[in-house]
């Protein structure tokens, strides 16, 4: 099956489905500059001048004994404020407008679905944006974090440190969302996923709970399970739904 072909099967598939649920990780993000983990390019591979590696600075043990550490590594690298909403976001918050799409299921941490307009958008390892107190719970937004005189930000009530709402190495995933995440892959009759390796779990296992008509893959690399899919697209996520939505 050529491309031209490829993308007419996942217009009948869109056309012919009315609970789509997409399943995203760190490519859809690629294509709004934020590097990935894995990749040639990515943040494990790329060279950089801290002492440790980059998944050892962001596990839940490193930011209890070095904080400053991690915030430095956090501030410098994780994250992009000029980032925007590409192609792939915007095709998808129009898919959930039509009322096609009923849930966003993404790895990233960024919030560009968000503010491309989705609304359903199920964040399986946290947000930037968020960010709370450990000692009294008070919650605070990331310009707070960005912006404080000191690289820990403290709590403005009671001086704790505050973290962000992200799920770091160590830790475990929101059970209640991982339980949504679920409910949505079940009942839905098409999950699309895209730019994502399907190697990291436990988030990679949610595509077993699919029992719907169609099952596709849109990734620039391989996949574990492009043999189980009904369409696999090894091109850009953003090209792909543009070209379609």
């Amino acid at each position: 099956m050529n491309v031209m072909d490829k993308l007419e099967r996942l217009k009948q598939i869109i056309d012919n489905s009315s609970n789509i649920v997409f399943f995203g990780g760190a490519g859809v993000s690629t294509e709004s500059n934020i590097p990935d983990f894995r990749s040639e390019s990515g943040l494990y591979k790329t060279k950089n001048n801290f002492a440790y590696p980059p998944e050892v600075m962001l596990s839940h043990s490193f930011f209890i004994k070095h904080p400053e550490d991690f915030y430095d590594f956090y501030k410098t690298k994780m994250i992009y404020r000029k980032a925007k909403p590409n192609d792939a976001h915007v095709a998808l918050a129009e898919l959930e407008k039509q009322g096609k799409l009923k849930a966003v299921i993404t790895q990233n941490i960024d919030g560009l679905h968000q503010m491309a307009g989705s609304k359903n958008v199920l964040e399986l390892h946290g947000s930037i944006l968020r960010n709370y107190c450990m000692k009294c719970g008070k919650n605070f937004d990331l310009e707070y974090v960005l912006n404080s005189k000191e690289l820990i930000p403290y709590c403005d009530a009671c001086k704790g440190i505050v973290k962000p709402d992200v799920v770091l190495y160590e830790e475990a995933l929101d059970m209640d969302i991982m339980e949504m995440a679920v409910t949505h892959i079940q009942e839905a009759d098409a999950l699309i996923i895209g730019g994502t390796s399907l190697v990291v779990y436990p988030a990679a296992g949610l595509i077993q709970y699919f029992n719907g008509k169609s099952l596709v893959l849109i990734n620039k690399a391989s996949t574990p399970y492009d043999n189980k899919a009904d369409l696999v697209i090894n091109d850009s996520i953003g090209k792909v739904l543009k070209s379609i939505i």
